[in-house]
């Protein structure tokens, strides 16, 4: 039960006083605190006085005050278990002695003191980056130091640097994370050479974006003597590096990701680490975590193998140069790159059939100056390029997940961090057949394999058609979200009974979870990890603010873009609709905004329906529909807020624009400006 509901329904509640429990501590805006408990009917209300050295996000431990029915339930933080963050944005004021740090929050928190010693050079009213070092439980005195003075003349990085910040990404790593960080050695020792499997003879090569510097997958290919081919897929062996339980792994851990905004990554390890340590870098011998294949012509496997690897790269494509290879068919490697090509497109095709469902993608990029600026959009597409590479992850994770599946400890399933993806959930699902049902698209909703087969139908038979991006938007929102856990349902999108996330760690923490566990199976010593399930769902949790933060920033690129066209009219298409109105992203520059209802008034009054995802006039039956084409004019890009406000353009001429209840309206036919 929400908050605001908790607050009009007296409810029973069996909480007794004194009972500790874990949860989230959520501060208001106006300085109330409730304790948001897993499970738990009820928010428990905290007041200020209460906090504990608690701040907004932060997972606490609190005792409950008071209990019987009818009664909100109020409790007291006891502990601080883990802070949501520990660095802020806002300003200093310095004195003769000492200086205090004043956060620029939307949630309460108390000023930070700050010791003269720990100013950074930072002068009186600059905007720094401060960090909290020191509560005292009792102490109404915060103490920090400030981290970073930032450039008064480019507001663009720290608001970036406040994205990263507001969900939970410390934009420095810890002195003694950096300091295990500077003690690793450069150089590989033979004894470690020794106990690997040496395929530094074999040719190999990355396949990255252009501006990628962390490789953490190589591809290796040599043709058998049996007609198959051995290929080799290596990954970055992080886990050879960082150890558990150090100061470095607890860094990598509390991040659990690298975070990719438009004009930087904050990264879950140093740079040296994924830059030049564990990058698979071109004509370097480099430690590697490897599932080697026999693999026929047409991408079937007839056996493989698992284990630590060390590897020589002998070329680093980009995936414009491998695109231009499979349409040109020439090139370095041409032969090589072809075939895995074939192969990949085969295993892509029976995938598919097997139940995949074939979302298309879209990625959307700016093109920025060197202030970081935005200068244009990018779009990327899936090509075949970056499908040669995909479906040889997703085979290696498959393999991965399904080794460890096979092994039992007294009789038990061995804890992993699975990747899974369960079956859609019925309440979306029944009104989107409903919707797709009036476009004549019919679905089979009688078991999983058949709703999946439906979706693949769905997508094929809309490519190209008016409803194509409403009903690929509405479909992917009846999915269930991906998740870490060590509970093996399987992945549904993907079609896999086992699936892992091996590929990555450079960038993912479940990753390297994943390479110690396998390790320790192949060493035939697993040693159970009993806090795993914790350890899953801090990975997802910290997944899903990555990817809240990069929205976050794609929209300030989107609002500080559109910025420059206040005024001007485009065509969109409504990507979403809502009682308050409907969202529009343009055609041009796939940059959404919100069409107020109240911009709509002078035309009609429009009520929401939401089975049919439109708002419809009470006069006109005019209908704004998801999915339909509309004329709309920038009119605010608040930077502040992130908010991009559009209105709806009448067309029709000059001056007499005809709407359908036949009123007119005074408005100019829309053009497309540059």
């Amino acid at each position: 039960m929400g908050r605001k509901n908790a607050k009009k329904v007296k409810q029973r509640n069996n909480t007794s006083a004194g009972k500790t429990l874990k949860g989230n501590l959520d501060v208001t805006r106006s300085g109330m605190g409730f304790v948001i408990v897993p499970d738990h009917k009820v928010d428990i209300l905290i007041r200020p006085g209460d906090f504990n050295t608690a701040l907004h996000g932060d997972t606490v431990l609190v005792r409950i005050k008071n209990a019987g029915s009818g009664r909100r339930i109020q409790g007291e933080v006891v502990e601080v278990l883990q802070r949501k963050r520990v660095e802020f944005i806002g300003h200093i004021e310095l004195s003769k002695d000492f200086a205090f740090f004043i956060p620029e929050m939307d949630k309460p928190m108390p000023d930070l003191y700050i010791p003269l010693t720990s100013i950074n050079n930072a002068k009186d009213r600059d905007r720094v980056v401060a960090r909290l070092v020191k509560w005292e439980t009792g102490s109404k005195r915060p103490v920090g130091e400030v981290v970073s003075v930032l450039d008064a003349e480019n507001s663009n990085d720290a608001a970036m640097k406040e994205i990263l910040l507001e969900n939970g990404f410390p934009l420095e790593f810890p002195d003694d994370a950096l300091e295990v960080a500077a003690r690793l050695p450069d150089t590989i020792p033979g004894s470690e050479i020794k106990k690997r499997k040496d395929v530094r003879e074999i040719l190999t090569f990355t396949i990255d974006p252009a501006d990628a510097k962390d490789f953490d997958d190589a591809i290796s290919f040599r043709a058998l003597k049996n007609d198959h081919y051995e290929i080799g897929i290596h990954i970055a062996d992080v886990s050879h590096y960082i150890e558990p339980e150090t100061p470095l792994d607890k860094a990598a851990y509390q991040k659990a990701t690298s975070v990719y905004l438009p004009d930087r990554v904050n990264p879950m390890l140093p740079e040296h680490i994924s830059n030049v340590l564990c990058s698979l870098r071109p004509n370097e011998d480099k430690l590697t975590f490897s599932v080697i294949f026999q693999m026929t012509a047409k991408g079937e496997v007839k056996q493989y193998w698992l284990g630590r690897t060390v590897i020589h790269s002998d070329h680093r494509f980009t995936y414009e140069d491998v695109q231009s290879i499979i349409e040109s068919k020439e090139g370095i490697y041409k032969d090589e790159i072809l075939l895995l090509n074939d192969m990949a497109q085969r295993m892509r095709k029976k995938r598919f059939t097997k139940g995949a469902i074939n979302f298309s993608s879209q990625e959307v990029r700016f093109k920025l100056d060197e202030k970081g600026d935005p200068i244009g959009i990018l779009i990327k597409e899936s090509k075949e390029s970056h499908q040669l590479i995909e479906e040889l992850m997703l085979l290696a994770n498959r393999y991965v997940a399904e080794n460890i599946s096979k092994i039992k400890l007294k009789t038990k399933p061995v804890p992993f961090p699975y990747r899974v993806h369960d079956d859609p959930d019925e309440e979306k699902l029944l009104p989107f057949i409903a919707f797709a049902k009036k476009f004549g698209h019919k679905f089979d909703a009688s078991s999983p394999d058949a709703i999946a087969a439906s979706f693949n139908q769905l997508l094929k038979d809309v490519h190209g058609k008016p409803e194509q991006h409403v009903l690929e938007q509405l479909g992917i929102r009846t999915m269930a979200k991906a998740k870490y856990t060590i509970e093996n349902v399987g992945h549904y999108g993907l079609g896999f009974e086992h699936y892992c996330h091996f590929t990555s760690p450079i960038r993912r923490y479940p990753d390297v979870m994943a390479h110690r566990i396998l390790q320790e199976a192949l060493d035939n010593h697993i040693v159970p990890d009993k806090k795993l399930e914790d350890k899953c769902k801090h990975c997802s949790e910290r997944e899903r603010a990555a990817m809240e933060a990069e929205r976050a920033a794609n929209k300030y690129k989107q609002v500080q873009y559109m910025k420059n066209f206040l005024g001007d009219e485009f065509e969109g298409v409504i990507s979403g609709v809502a009682s308050f109105g409907f969202w529009v992203e343009t055609v041009e520059h796939k940059c959404e905004g919100l069409v107020s209802i109240n911009s709509l008034l002078e035309y009609d009054e429009f009520r929401h329906v939401e089975s049919d995802y439109c708002l419809v006039g009470q006069r006109s039956g005019k209908k704004f529909r998801m999915g339909d084409k509309v004329w709309i004019k920038v009119v605010a890009a608040n930077l502040t807020k992130r908010q991009l406000d559009y209105e709806w353009v009448v067309e029709g001429e000059p001056g007499n624009i005809k709407i359908e209840d036949g009123t007119t309206a005074d408005k100019q036919r829309p053009k497309k400006k540059k």
